[in-house]
């Protein structure tokens, strides 16, 4: 499943092509995806203002007479855009076709776990935003913030830096290479990490989050950013996906924990 900086990095691609350019019209080949689709008519000729990102969700961001109106998409676990200057005749699992004037955007899914939401100002309301916690990449994440959510909580810190109502953004990947770089072991209890163990963790979510954008998200078998082209962080990775292997700082062996999101870890560098 595509992951923030996969999210990020789709954003980037698109966002200086689609701007200031309008909505022409829409092609929905399946109403539903993850949920149904429906796009008003109030967004035909409407100016795609803005393309951010919240958490692991783009916002396309339309204004028109009507003032603002937001498209909320989320790629699930293989959904895709495309930026066509010529659309091909639509393949099996192209679902959707944004037309703006010159260019088509069309999403593909093969797994239709994805989605794409009309949504009013403002946009946090949306039932998919509206309680999602503090972005991963926010100027105020910090030791002092996870600690505080911290405390009292029984669940272990990697489930708690991947619940989205506290830190909105870190997934499974990212979580096991943010906690490897902190030296922390991914089963801890969340509530028994100091303060100062937390300072690490937050500075390490942040970078290993940048570093993973800068190389233009994770190599997955399913992700493939607005060019076409996968992903490459993927080489970088010092933990996930390498139970059995060396770790890359010392003798010990990767360890992975399977489960619904396998773990992995190493013995000896993480506490």
């Amino acid at each position: 499943m595509p992951e923030l900086p996969e999210v990020e990095t789709v954003r980037r691609a698109l966002s200086a092509p689609l701007r200031d350019r309008s909505l022409t019209d829409w092609i929905l080949r399946s109403s539903e995806l993850r949920w149904p689709v429906s796009i008003p008519e109030s967004l035909r000729g409407a100016r795609l203002g803005a393309l951010s990102r919240i958490a692991k969700y783009l916002v396309f961001c339309f204004e028109s007479d009507q003032g603002q109106q937001f498209l909320i998409s989320h790629l699930g676990m293989s959904g895709s855009f495309r930026l066509l200057k010529e659309a091909p005749p639509a393949a099996k699992h192209d679902h959707i076709d944004l037309l703006f004037d010159g260019l088509t955007l069309r999403y593909n899914d093969p797994r239709r776990f994805g989605s794409l939401h009309f949504q009013k100002p403002p946009v946090e309301a949306h039932f998919l935003l509206r309680e999602l916690g503090l972005d991963a990449l926010s100027e105020e994440l910090d030791g002092k913030y996870l600690f505080r959510k911290s405390r009292g909580r029984r669940l272990s810190v990697k489930d708690f830096v991947m619940n989205a109502k506290i830190l909105a953004g870190v997934g499974n990947i990212y979580a096991s290479e943010a906690l490897f770089e902190a030296k922390i072991r991914p089963t801890t209890a969340a509530g028994r990490i100091t303060k100062g163990r937390y300072d690490r963790l937050a500075t390490a979510i942040q970078f290993t989050l940048a570093k993973a954008i800068d190389k233009g998200g994770t190599t997955l078998r399913d992700f493939y950013s607005s060019d076409g082209k996968p992903g490459y962080f993927a080489q970088n990775l010092k933990v996930y996906d390498r139970g059995g292997q060396d770790c890359v700082t010392c003798e010990a062996k990767i360890r992975r924990l399977a489960g619904a999101r396998s773990t992995y870890y190493c013995p000896k560098c993480q506490r």
